[in-house]
């Protein structure tokens, strides 16, 4: 390989990690469940697991990050506990943030309020439109609505901002049936 070559390919490299590095950054872009701890297993009423404390405590009242708050929350919603998921998503002071109001969508369609969930949906994109994840659950969501075209667009989206590797755009595709149609 000669040297302009060699370079070229070092520059690819290191923008395609770079993309890939964003990608997963704005989107909490994983396949990865998140890891269950006392938050789900012991606590109730929306409370979660203080490991300082080790206790579990009002997340309203507590002195957690907003990163541990939100890790809580999608622990919940993965454990089926919409409502508890919601009421932690709550206590996280950055409201405007693209990832809580995406897990508010998530949670809401999750739990049957379908409508409410789509607000959320599309205000995580306005927060962020590069938030590939918000996209890929907004488009599962048309899907169960029977808006099939429309959550193709949103697949279209996830990929032309850099996502046809990740979760989001796989999970999407695979709602889709598995057919790339655009």
């Amino acid at each position: 390989m000669n040297h302009k070559n060699l370079v070229f390919a070092l520059f690819a490299a290191g923008a395609t990690s770079f993309m890939a590095h964003a990608v997963m950054a704005a989107g909490e872009d994983t396949s990865e469940p998140p890891k269950k701890t006392k938050t789900t297993s012991e606590c109730t009423d929306g409370k979660v697991w203080d490991a300082k404390k080790k206790a579990c405590v009002d997340a309203k009242k507590s002195d957690l990050g907003d990163d541990i708050l939100f890790q809580a929350a999608r622990e919940l919603a993965y454990a089926g506990q919409y409502e508890n998921s919601i009421r932690v998503l709550g206590a996280v002071k950055d409201q405007q943030s693209a990832r809580v109001l995406n897990y508010l969508g998530y949670a809401n369609r999750k739990a049957g309020r379908m409508e409410l969930g789509m607000q959320y949906y599309k205000r995580a994109l306005q927060a962020d439109e590069n938030y590939i994840l918000a996209r890929s659950y907004m488009g599962q969501a048309l899907i169960e609505q029977g808006r099939v075209e429309e959550a193709r667009v949103q697949l279209v989206e996830i990929r032309d901002r850099g996502g046809e590797n990740t979760w989001a755009y796989r999970a999407l595709l695979q709602s889709l049936g598995g057919v790339r149609q655009y």
